[in-house]
């Protein structure tokens, strides 16, 4: 019962690097990997594995693509939707050395500057393409929901896989 505690915590810790903009659903994907190879017969196996994985990587590319994608449903251009994606990725690295909340302020921020820029460089206006911007935020904020949900359903679905074996 012990490794099912521990296998919890570092679950539920994981899941708090999601928010920062840390890849805390990776870190998941290596809990649950280092978990099966420790406790053999665990009931986790390399079936849960590699569905974890999965919804590991979905979760990235939703995250990588809605901030562009909020960006053009409020009225950007294609190049406010790729400004604010790569704006995001930029800026998630950018922030990187400011612990903790670097990464997920940067990634924000640079969603933002990436929309505006895409569209200022088409000679849109200043409102119209600050609400691209704005749409670039929402969709940040939104991916970052769906990767809590994700990293929910994982953490649930390996614990319910792991509760019944462990000793």
């Amino acid at each position: 019962m012990i490794l099912f505690i521990v296998l919890a915590l570092a679950l539920f810790a994981a899941l708090l690097l999601v928010p920062i903009g840390l890849p805390g659903l990776w870190v998941m994907v290596g809990l649950v990997l280092l978990f099966d190879l420790m406790v053999p017969g665990s009931g986790v196996g390399m079936g849960t594995l590699l569905a974890v994985t999965a919804l590991a990587a979905g979760a990235e590319v939703v995250e990588f693509v809605l901030g562009g994608k909020m960006a053009r449903r409020y009225g950007g251009s294609r190049r406010a939707e790729w400004g604010a994606i790569l704006g995001g990725l930029v800026g998630a690295l950018v922030g990187v050395p400011v612990p903790i909340l670097g990464p997920m302020i940067g990634a924000f921020v640079g969603a933002f500057v990436g929309a505006l820029a895409g569209e200022l460089s088409l000679r849109r206006s200043m409102p119209s393409a600050t609400r691209a911007a704005t749409g670039a935020v929402v969709g940040r904020a939104l991916a970052v929901m769906v990767k809590m949900g994700v990293g929910a359903l994982i953490a649930i679905w390996v614990l319910y896989r792991a509760y019944p074996r462990v000793g």
